[in-house]
């Protein structure tokens, strides 16, 4: 693979999830980038992990689940990010997020230039932000000309609204869930309606599109004024660890392809959902796009 020529490059926190019923490698950035490629996308990370086992083992997995891995730094100081995950009784998930880590001290590389003015989405996260040393370098990228998305991802105590103001200057599309979307909005206005937080939220950061994930709930994208929504599907729930995550690349896979918003929106919810019925976020499945319907009419209870 050309390291240059991915459609999507993914920054931040790369990890062991401790969950109930084990260690799941994962982090949303390394999340999406395993959907994507699962959807035919090209998709590399820029990490960092720590020279141990746990290190090895993580960039051994994703490269034998295709993804770039060839991106990963590693640090001889500072240990593999480790995530212990309690599963809360309303299918929420309650994050014990160790610091400091080697995904903490993501370090710049002029080669970061090239490999994003070649790429057709960059994303990026609010955790990795929580250091000064990766977000130095996370500012530095998000200088260069490209399709920036903002994985909103807010986890307690990771974050501040400084920070999170910046990080929402520099985006052209966000991701966020509904609590976040209402925590955000609240900072600035009281609105009634998820309609009206959108386009308020849009507006104050002069953004185009913005998509807002609800659970059981469905979706509601805003692309450039209109508002789409996507019901929600009934599923057997394991867990929703990597959900979102899924339901992100699957939206952005759609839109490289040229598919329609409503489209995209709804192959998003499909594979978020399907992904919330399987243990860990990056279950092992065979499905294409050409394949959505059939696929998840065997594997989703609508």
């Amino acid at each position: 693979m050309n390291a240059y020529n991915n459609k999507v490059i993914c920054f931040g926190e790369v990890l062991w999830d401790i969950l109930p019923s084990g260690a799941a490698p994962g982090g949303a950035p390394v999340n999406v980038a395993y959907h994507l490629q699962k959807q035919g996308v090209s998709a590399a990370v820029i990490t960092r992990v720590g020279t141990d086992k746990e290190g090895e083992e993580l960039q051994r997995v994703f490269a034998e689940k295709g993804v770039d891995t060839s991106w990963f730094q590693y640090d001889h100081q500072y240990e593999t990010g480790k995530v212990y995950a309690k599963l809360l009784s309303n299918h929420d998930v309650e994050y014990d997020i160790i610091q400091p880590v080697a995904w903490d001290r993501i370090a710049w590389d002029e080669r970061f230039d090239p490999l994003l003015r070649n790429t057709s989405f960059f994303v990026y996260g609010s955790l990795a932000a929580r250091n000064d040393v990766s977000r130095n370098t996370l500012l530095k990228l998000l200088d260069i000309p490209c399709k920036k998305v903002f994985d909103v991802n807010l986890r307690s105590g990771s974050y501040t609204r400084e920070r999170i103001t910046e990080l929402l200057g520099k985006a052209d599309f966000i991701k966020m869930n509904l609590a976040e979307l209402d925590l955000i909005t609240g900072w600035y206005k009281e609105l009634n309606s998820i309609e009206d937080r959108l386009r308020f939220f849009c507006g104050q950061f002069n953004i185009r599109q913005a998509v807002v994930t609800m659970g059981s709930d469905g979706a509601v994208f805003f692309n450039d004024d209109d508002i789409i929504r996507q019901k929600g599907l009934l599923v057997n729930v394991k867990d929703t660890v990597g959900s979102g995550d899924a339901f992100l690349a699957g939206l952005l896979s759609q839109l490289i392809s040229n598919a329609s918003a409503e489209d995209a929106l709804r192959f998003a919810n499909q594979l978020g959902a399907f992904v919330a019925t399987q243990h860990g976020p990056c279950p092992e499945y065979d499905i294409g796009p050409m394949k959505t319907t059939d696929f998840m009419q065997s594997n989703l209870t609508i």
